[in-house]
């Protein structure tokens, strides 16, 4: 247990706000033992995983602790199927290259994600036309009001975009431990119609991809328009792609011909980088703070020296200026404490 902390390696934003407490828990009787520290001094909670999506906007007086749990076990459940669960505390894109080195399929689109696989089921993680529930089966987690370990199934966790029970009435209730997910071990459903996988295989010179093709792909096309946290700090994309009513759409048709927008049901998603983009924001800095040259989505750390809440202020005004000229609010997808 340590006292008055700097934060600052564990957030990929790289803030350095200070924790009354911290302590770094490798195994569940560990954990247990750091609950009952809290719990005896009244302090509040804050668990950290990866640290790529949250934002750390004051110094944290409580008990900040990073779940460290390791392990990978596999169970084969069919010819074609196989389990694989993965304790919290493992690297998620170091869990899909070893995933991809055994031919399992299913998470390739998936590949070079910030994070760890603990908070994976927390956001409902995305890329590429891939979801964690398409591929999701359970997960085991402590439950903070009895220090009792469940199991919640697909159905239990209520997925939905950028959504799950863990970041609604389950906030600050359920940990996390780990995470067990059906994948293919041999005849794989290869994903390449989302985005710009098609055209990067092919400037790959690949007519028929494996998934491990589809993974190196997406891994070029994140690493030619997303920073990388370890050398610039950012937290991926900061804000969801909203989702308006049809009929909204067609009004701001009228008004902004080349508006994007993918249909979802009877409502349509549109893109909040084009959004942001279109009201000026791409590359633009303010003090320490600025939204990145290659993806508007991204707000980056740019001198190393931001706080939280200059990144957080940068943000507000940001969807400030996409409220006032297209009606449409952004919502946060990092975050914020």
């Amino acid at each position: 247990m340590q006292e008055n902390f700097s934060l600052k390696p564990y957030n990929t934003f790289g803030v350095d706000a200070r924790a009354q407490y911290f302590s770094e828990v490798n195994t569940i009787a560990a954990l247990k033992e750091a609950l009952h520290f809290a719990d005896s001094q009244s302090l509040p909670l804050l668990f950290l995983g990866g640290g790529s999506n949250i934002l750390l906007t004051k110094d944290f007086k409580g008990l900040a602790i990073k779940l460290n749990l390791k392990g990978i076990t596999e169970k084969n459940i069919s010819d074609n199927e196989v389990l694989v669960t993965a304790n919290a505390g493992e690297n998620w894109h170091e869990f899909v290259l070893y995933c991809l080195q055994k031919n399992y399929g299913g998470l390739e689109n998936l590949s070079l994600i910030p994070g760890n696989v603990g908070t994976s089921p927390m956001q409902n993680i995305g890329a590429y036309g891939t979801e964690i529930k398409d591929i999701f089966v359970s997960c085991n987690v402590l439950d903070l009001e009895d220090n009792e370990v469940k199991t919640f199934g697909l159905e239990d966790c209520r997925f939905g975009y950028r959504d799950s029970i863990f970041k609604q009435e389950g906030k600050d209730r359920y940990v996390i431990l780990e995470v067990s997910f059906k994948l293919t071990t041999k005849n794989h459903l290869i994903k390449t119609a989302y985005g710009a996988i098609t055209s990067e295989l092919q400037n790959m010179g690949i007519e028929k991809p494996t998934i491990q093709d589809v993974s190196q792909a997406v891994i070029n096309i994140r690493q030619s328009k997303l920073p990388d946290p370890k050398v610039i700090g950012n937290a991926g994309s900061f804000f969801k792609n909203p989702t308006i009513p049809l009929a909204q759409f067609e009004i701001l048709q009228q008004k902004f011909e080349n508006i994007q927008g993918y249909p979802n049901g009877d409502k349509v998603k549109v893109p909040a980088g084009w959004l942001i983009e279109q009201c000026g924001w791409k590359g633009k800095q303010i003090g320490n703070v600025a939204s990145h040259k290659l993806q508007s989505l991204v707000i980056i750390n740019a001198t190393g020296a931001a706080t939280g809440k200059e990144i957080f202020d940068f943000s507000t005004e940001i969807i400030n200026s996409v409220k006032e000229k297209f009606g449409i609010e952004l919502e946060r997808e990092v975050n914020i404490m």
